[in-house]
């Protein structure tokens, strides 16, 4: 299974293994979750990825804006809620309930709150693991597949031509964020940080780097 979190952080650079790891603050408190579940987090000190160089500073740490999970959170709302509309129905006709075993009416709720729970978990994890990362030498993206697979890639600084923002609809300008698109040389593999906040200054701090 491939690692997620490591207590090697210094591999090979080209580590198909990324991943990445909370370290203590200098006071010795460890990250809070809060601070881990954060979507953009400024050149954080107490956060550190499998394959980061000693002196290599992180100045990025992004996910995907938290209203992304709008969409699977009220789908599980709706899945948890639809056994109380759906059972007063059924029980209301005594032939129905007659015909049905009586542990039927404890199993297939469990099951079904089983599967609610499996959801909810993958599609946080989901959201949790998929990081973009950009250090003062390269940026890094960390996908997530499953609890099985992962794919990780990267690219210098020196090998970015451009850098593009795309911000539309409501509710991305609502909340500040967007898509942004890192062009890179040649053959190299092109970069999209997906509904990351404050895309604009993501945007800005990438070339920022670039233009050193």
């Amino acid at each position: 299974m491939p690692e997620v979190f490591s207590t090697k952080p210094d591999q090979p650079k080209n580590s198909s293994h990324d991943a990445i790891q909370p370290r203590p603050k200098a006071n010795g408190r460890k990250t809070s979750f809060k601070d881990m579940a954060a979507a953009f987090l400024e050149r954080p000190k107490d956060i550190v990825f499998e394959t980061q160089a000693k002196d290599e500073e992180i100045v990025l740490f992004l996910r995907q804006h938290f209203v992304v999970n709008a969409g699977w959170i009220l789908f599980a709302v709706f899945l948890f809620l639809l056994p109380g509309f759906i059972l007063p129905a059924l029980l209301s006709s005594s032939t129905l309930v007659a015909a049905i075993p009586a542990g039927y009416f404890v199993v297939l709720p469990l099951l079904w709150y089983t599967g609610i729970f499996g959801f909810v978990l993958a599609s946080f994890l989901h959201w949790y693991f998929n990081v973009y990362i950009v250090t003062d030498r390269r940026i890094v993206d960390i996908d997530w597949i499953n609890l099985l697979y992962k794919m990780f890639s990267s690219t210098s600084l020196d090998k970015i031509q451009d850098v593009n923002l795309k911000q539309g609809g409501i509710t991305e300008i609502f909340f500040n964020f967007g898509d942004v698109f890192i062009q890179t040389a040649g053959s190299e593999q092109n970069f999209e940080f997906k509904a990351v906040p404050r895309a604009n200054e993501v945007v800005s701090e990438i070339n920022e780097l670039v233009h050193k």
